[in-house]
């Protein structure tokens, strides 16, 4: 249910001449509205009432596209898949070409939100945009991969920033080698748990101050990597490899044939751009979403390329032992090549501090986004019990419930931990899996369909958009496989690759809730007869 706007009238007793204070607050108010106007009138126009409030500019939203892939953060966490599959042809050369990729993946779906910009995001695109005759089975496959998709990159967030932490506290040694934590699984569970706990609360009880923190984290990350930068650059305590070395050494340790193992070794980019798409369930929260969010998510994307690589070539140039590295009991080698650079634990703490905020601000993010995605799938009776998460709180404005089902489900599936030290590869691989997925679902449609329907919003690319959606398409169909794969071989129980298993389980949890609820009740979202909006000219 809507939450309703009702206006009062002025009591008798109030003085018949506002303050000055009260005028502003009126002003403040109607403009607020008068800007979200358009916005909800095309929202109620796709069939749904606007129920949360739309505090975001584009800025804002494009803030908030960049800490949902917290770049220097995301690159950090997951740095040691490409020393695996091929050293600093794959760190670097690998960042460029999947960023490529992403970007043809991003400008596909800013075509299509800017067409259909709603909380369901690609999960109400793709029922738009498919045939009648399958469209309620294709949004079902889209809208759980869409969901499990948001909720395994957040505990992936989450988990990969307990285990950062635990790395950076332990640049401080007892003794060569020895950290001061001992970094067990009981201790790696339990931050875990506290850094869901801290993103939950700031999330749900902080809402409003979301877009203010989501601005402060381009800055910290600004000061934070170009300090880090010059500092490994400047001192680089144990010299620093060539050119040639950092752009052209292919030195694999996967264990898999060369080409392959360049490919295996991509998960780093593609777990960090993996939540390209997820801002989309932002877009009622945004006053002009059907123009501001393609924006952000392309604008988005071409800053993170850039940042990913003034980030990723200096490390590289200072690149210690690879062996060394990756026989790290952590899995985190950032740690220890910044310290191996500027030669001291305090210094290489403090250059570590700026990643490891952005870790807890990029966990926040995740976290407001999945809460989204939840319920948008939830009012349109997609997931069990739907009924109580599609509640929005109406003192919070957050969608509450939900928000509380995802922290659930992340705090169980992080019990994998205590089973295989290998839990956050299928965390992170499940994720980029199931994104790709839901990301590929309504580009397929709409390209299948000639593409008939972009030409309504206001982000038409014309044949370079046919280019990229062909682009996207076939890097989804290399992702579901490859990322189902080992990061190295011969493989033991302990480092096995889970991701098969989460992922075949949530397809069978899908599966049987279609059969058992959904193939009878399940309608898809609100459609208007399948009319086309027109988005070229402004709404209003």
């Amino acid at each position: 249910m809507a939450t309703k706007i009702e206006s009062h009238p002025q009591s008798a007793s109030a003085p018949s001449n506002p303050s000055i204070n009260e005028k502003d607050t009126k002003y403040d108010a109607d403009l607020e509205q008068s800007d979200s106007a358009p916005a909800n009138g095309l929202l109620e126009a796709l069939g749904y009432e606007p129920e949360l409030t739309r505090n975001r500019s584009t800025l804002q939203v494009a803030f908030m596209s960049f800490v949902l892939a917290s770049i220097p953060y995301g690159l950090s966490t997951t740095f040691i898949y490409p020393l695996y599959g091929g050293g600093p042809v794959n760190i670097i050369w690998g960042w460029l070409m999947v960023s490529a990729i992403i970007l043809c993946v991003g400008a596909s779906l800013g075509e299509i939100t800017s067409v259909y910009p709603t909380a369901g995001g690609v999960y109400y695109q793709t029922f738009m945009l498919s045939s009648p005759a399958y469209r309620r089975i294709f949004a079902w496959i889209c809208g759980w991969s869409y969901v499990v998709g948001n909720i395994m990159i957040t505990l992936a967030v989450n988990f990969g920033s307990a285990q950062f932490i635990v790395a950076c506290v332990n640049v401080f040694e007892t003794s060569s080698g020895a950290g001061v934590l001992a970094g067990e699984s009981y201790q790696i569970f339990l931050i875990f748990l506290a850094i869901t706990l801290l993103c939950n609360a700031v999330s749900a009880f902080g809402n409003k101050w979301l877009p203010h923190l989501d601005t402060f984290a381009i800055f910290w990350t600004l000061a934070g990597v170009l300090a880090t930068v010059i500092c490994v650059l400047v001192i680089a305590k144990n010299g620093r490899h060539s050119a040639e070395y950092v752009f052209t050494n292919f030195e694999p340790q996967s264990g898999w044939p060369v080409g392959w193992s360049f490919c295996v070794g991509l998960l780093q980019a593609a777990y960090t751009t993996s939540s390209t798409g997820m801002v989309i369930s932002m877009c009622e929260e945004v006053q002009e979403p059907s123009r501001q969010v393609p924006k952000a998510i392309v604008g988005t994307i071409i800053l993170n390329t850039l940042a990913g690589l003034l980030f990723l070539i200096p490390l590289v140039f200072v690149l210690p032992n690879t062996e060394e590295l990756l026989a790290l009991q952590s899995g985190q080698p950032i740690p220890t090549i910044i310290k191996s650079a500027v030669g001291n634990s305090a210094g290489a703490f403090l250059l570590l501090l700026p990643l490891a905020v952005l870790a807890l601000l990029c966990g926040i993010g995740c976290t407001t986004a999945v809460s989204r995605s939840i319920w948008a799938f939830a009012r349109d009776g997609g997931v069990p019990y739907s009924r109580k998460w599609k509640v929005v709180n109406k003192t919070l404005g957050v969608p509450f419930n939900a928000m509380i089902l995802s922290m659930v489900i992340e705090i169980a599936l992080g019990l994998i931990y205590f089973g295989s030290t290998t839990a956050f590869n299928a965390f992170s691989g499940v994720g980029v899996i199931t994104l790709t997925v839901s990301y590929a679902c309504p580009i397929a449609v709409s390209f299948a369909g000639g593409r008939s329907q972009i030409k309504n919003g206001n982000f038409d690319l014309g044949k370079l958009g046919v280019f990229c959606n062909v682009v996207a398409i076939a890097w989804s169909i290399l992702v579901v496989p490859l990322f189902c794969m080992p990061s190295y071989i011969p493989v033991t129980a302990e480092t096995v690759n889970y991701a098969p298993v989460v992922f075949v389980a949530f397809i069978i949890m899908a599966t049987a809730w279609y059969w058992a609820w959904g193939r009878k009740k399940y309608v898809g979202p609100p459609s208007v007869d399948d009319a086309v909006i027109d988005l070229r000219h402004d709404v209003s």
